[in-house]
């Protein structure tokens, strides 16, 4: 329970206070944040579970939280990861990262992260990837997080936007923390399928004056690595072609935290918090295609393997002998990227006799995307191509993973490739810029009111944002004569390919980029991938807050209203002027704009009821929203123009005046405390979401124009609109108990029966996007004064991965991971750990769902093994100090 420390005001004086307050609009307070107070620092696994069981418990809302164990010691290397342990909480993984957080069954897009309650500007690196609202986990270092709290219920505090949930992630202030407190941390790692170490180095270092007036604290990480993934990507529709494919990322994590907190008197606290993130991950991914069917039936020639197909038409199993190997393909597509978040905040604190007023403003902005994207291949059956090993063997699609065993060795050595090469061209180069920004005010005001009817405060404030996301693409302008380089100075020792494990030449990036800026003469703008959004919102709320007897809780109002704007280019057959690339074609020289607003009234009551001293009842019931996805708010996008296939025309209309998703969501809930920090507790949880975006589909449309392959006005059009509504039942079951040995154990289990609108998506399957219906966590630890150790295991039930682009719609099978870290406190501010992350080696399987009449292609459809990559297990060794 929390209670207010400022004297209370008076009925009269509380309402002629909030008639100016209505007036002036002056309030504001970071969400759901509540006044500091400094404590003695208890550090370790259990008190760092004991702090998480205390949020949820004085909580006036549905919480859960995770606390760091000491300074710059998250329980988990990967913040996604930490989230991940939290009941109700699934994280999706990229790249060997926790990128994304699902909660309670819903699409991580309805997740909405914040940075010590405001915004935080995210964006991606990968240009195959959704444009969405989600923030990428995988540019936070956990050194520099205080603690992380998630809300599953909304209050009319919190700014809207989380459908699933509000997280909440929490830097360290300097007044908090004892003068001079300073943490310095290294790290070493290496993978059972990654060959280089990585390396981390991280620090941490606050001042204040004697007077308890000023305080600076610095932080910062460095991370560089190298990250492997090995496996098979098979798309099938190119003769049959299965692709052992390992992908290469040289990773550099930095980040910096700069807070200044000053505060002149005892009832005034100023802040500046200043947070940079930044992550190169230049790539290369190379694929080694091996073909299974290449048969021409008109001029009777190739050879077809094939031995048996699923319902799609898909091989799915082959035998190819040295009589009916077929020509080999190889190819890299390599890529510079990198993407940057940089936050500014500015706040403040004034208590006076009866209330407390806080304000806010900063800035937020990411920008990432390809930064430039280039290819180099090798075709067996080119009069002077190379001299790569042909596929014999047998491949094996009937299972979940593709097992290919080959019965001829199948390593590539620089001497099977031509002496000199250059890089494909223009349409396999291009650059994809991305920026996500907002600007931000607010203010709060709480008035102590202590009426005997119980209501003890009363909180109203307001918050403005102006947000933007940009998108743009370039095409590279190639010279009439390909400048080739050497073979050999494009690539740098070797890697191992698939699964499999066959040695190639590992490409260098660095060179394969600068062999192709030779070719390159210039860039041309691709008005067909450019779009801006832009969105004016604001908000206003009051919420009451109230405390009798048992009973304590909040319930309130927030009223929210957005102007959106889109502009793009318009798809109007505008014919190629000399010159411009072929991408141009048929879109206008000139932009457009589209406008629309929205608002809506979000009511939220949180009700708490102390049954007797260790048990909480918990009822509460509110409406939330999330609005429409970038991806779907861009104006337009075609394909099929001037493709030289008639009949495929396609255009798709996107709308700024898609209205947010909503949700009519309840929690009932018990929650037993016992003991120091142990807990017992079941939820039930149910969210009934309208306003679902799905497509609606019209073909033999016409547009006004007039495709040069068919010579006709008639398209498919697909237009995305509101329709349909989802919902989500689920329960929550958790259980924290610490022993008096040093022995403690944490499980919880979540189940999520979660339907979406089919017609939302091309696959047609009626589940959220990254939804598991099943999701479990087993944690013990143990730890005395001078050692530790934990093990924690993760599993979730399969879910849909979604994404624009080349890998689409697919399964991901269930996934269990096995984590475990031992230590040594060597001295009192000495600890040296080491970690190991997927000791079970689990496997990332992805298959395809889909059904055979729908428009998924093929390889994703009738559960054909798609995609899979080795897992891989990760040790660290750490060493830390604190002072």
């Amino acid at each position: 329970m929390k209670h207010n420390s400022t004297s209370g005001l008076t009925p009269i004086a509380s309402a002629v206070a909030l008639l100016v307050l209505s007036a002036s609009m002056s309030a504001q307070a970071q969400q759901a944040q509540q006044p500091a107070a400094q404590e003695v620092v208890v550090t370790g696994i259990r008190a760092s579970m004991q702090n998480a069981v205390n949020i949820k418990r004085n909580s006036n809302s549905v919480v859960d939280a995770v606390s760091a164990e000491d300074i710059g010691k998250m329980p988990d290397t990967d913040v996604g990861e930490s989230l991940g342990r939290v009941p109700g909480v699934s994280v999706g993984r990229a790249f060997g990262q926790g990128a994304s957080v699902s909660v309670r069954g819903s699409d991580p897009q309805m997740t909405y992260t914040t940075l010590n309650g405001q915004t935080i500007a995210s964006t991606g690196w990968y240009d195959q990837q959704s444009i969405d609202r989600s923030f990428n986990y995988s540019l936070l270092p956990s050194e520099l997080i205080g603690g992380i709290e998630v809300y599953k219920s909304s209050q009319a505090d919190l700014t809207e936007g989380g459908i699933g949930g509000t997280v909440i992630v929490k830097t360290r202030k300097p007044l908090d923390m004892p003068s001079g407190s300073a943490f310095i941390g290294a790290k070493i790692g290496k993978g059972t399928v990654s060959t280089e170490l990585d390396k981390d180095v991280s620090g941490l270092y606050s001042w204040k004056n004697e007077a308890n007036t000023f305080g600076v604290l610095v932080g910062g990480a460095v991370e560089n690595g190298e990250y492997i993934r090995r496996g098979i990507e098979s798309d099938s529709r190119w003769s049959g072609d299965v692709a052992p494919t390992t992908f290469v990322q040289e990773r550099k994590r930095q980040a910096f935290n700069l807070n200044l907190q000053a505060r002149p008197t005892k009832d005034l606290d100023l802040g500046l918090n200043y947070l940079k993130l930044k992550l190169t991950g230049d790539n290369s991914n190379t694929s080694q295609y091996v073909f299974q069917n290449t048969y021409d039936p008109a001029a009777k020639t190739g050879f077809n393997n094939c031995t048996s197909l699923n319902a799609a038409g898909v091989c799915t199993s082959s035998t190819t002998t040295a009589a009916t190997a077929n020509n080999a393909f190889l190819q890299t597509w390599a890529r510079t990227a990198e993407m940057t978040s940089d936050s500014l905040n500015l706040n403040g604190t004034y208590k006076g006799n009866g209330f407390k007023l806080d304000a806010v403003a900063g800035s937020t902005k990411a920008d990432g995307g390809t930064s430039e994207t280039t290819n180099y291949a090798y075709y067996s059956g080119d009069a002077t191509g190379p001299n790569l090993p042909k596929w014999t063997g047998n491949i094996n699609a009937t299972g979940k993973q593709i097992i290919m065993t080959p019965s001829s060795p199948q390593d590539v050595a620089l001497a099977n490739l031509p002496g000199s090469i250059g890089p494909s061209g223009s349409w396999a180069t291009s650059k994809g810029p991305n920026t996500d920004k907002e600007n931000y005010a607010q203010a709060d005001l709480l008035l102590n009111l202590d009426w005997a009817s119980g209501i003890s405060s009363f909180k109203t404030g307001f918050r403005v944002s102006d947000h933007t996301f940009e998108k743009s693409s370039y095409r590279a302008n190639f010279a009439a004569t390909t400048i080739n380089a050497p073979t050999a100075s494009l690539y740098s020792g070797t890697i191992a390919m698939g699964p499999n494990g066959w040695s190639n030449p590992k490409p260098n990036i660095d060179a394969m980029m600068a062999n192709t800026n030779q070719n390159i003469t210039g860039w041309t703008y691709d008005r067909s991938g450019y779009g801006k959004l832009e969105e004016k919102n604001t908000a206003i709320y009051g919420m009451f807050n109230f405390e009798k007897e048992q009973w304590h809780g909040n319930f309130g109002a927030r009223y929210i209203s957005t102007d959106a704007t889109g502009t793009g280019y318009a798809f109007n057959g505008t014919p190629l002027a000399a010159g411009d690339i072929g991408n141009n074609n048929g879109w206008s020289n000139s932009l457009t704009s589209q406008t629309a607003k929205y608002n809506d009234v979000l009511p939220s009551l949180n009700i708490a009821y102390d049954l007797n001293k260790n048990t909480i009842l918990r009822l509460a019931a509110s409406q939330a929203v999330t609005r429409p996805n970038f991806d779907n708010m861009f104006l337009a996008t075609e394909t099929g123009y001037q493709d030289k296939t008639a009949g495929n025309e396609t255009i798709t209309y996107g709308s700024v005046a898609l209205k947010p998703m909503k949700s009519t969501q309840l929690d009932l809930s018990v929650e037993y405390y016992y003991g120091k920090g142990n807990l017992l507790s079941l939820t039930y949880f149910h969210k009934d979401i309208n306003n679902f975006i799905t497509t609606q589909t019209a073909v033999n449309q016409s547009i006004g124009v007039v495709s040069p392959d068919s010579g006709k006005d008639s398209w498919t059009v697909n237009r995305y609109v509101n329709a349909g509504g989802g919902k989500i039942d689920g329960l929550e079951a958790q259980i924290n108990h610490s022993f008096d040995n040093g022995f403690g154990v944490v499980a919880n289990y979540t189940l999520a029966n979660a339907t979406a609108p089919a017609t939302s998506y091309q696959d047609q399957l009626n589940v959220f996007t990254q939804s598991s219906k099943h999701n479990v966590n087993l944690l013990g630890y143990w730890e005395s004064p001078q050692y530790f150790a934990r093990a924690a295991y993760n599993w979730r039930s399969e879910y849909m991965l979604r994404e624009t682009g080349w890998y689409g719609n697919r399964m991901h099978d269930s996934y269990g991971t096995l984590d475990a870290s031992i230590g040594w406190n060597v001295t009192d501010k000495i600890r040296l750990t080491l970690e190991a992350t997927n000791l079970l080696k689990a496997d990332d399987v992805q298959y395809g769902a889909a059904s055979t009449t729908t428009t998924v292609k093929v390889p994703l459809q009738a559960g054909y093994p798609a995609w899979s990559f080795k897992g891989e297990t990760t040790y660290r060794l750490s060493v830390s100090a604190k002072f």
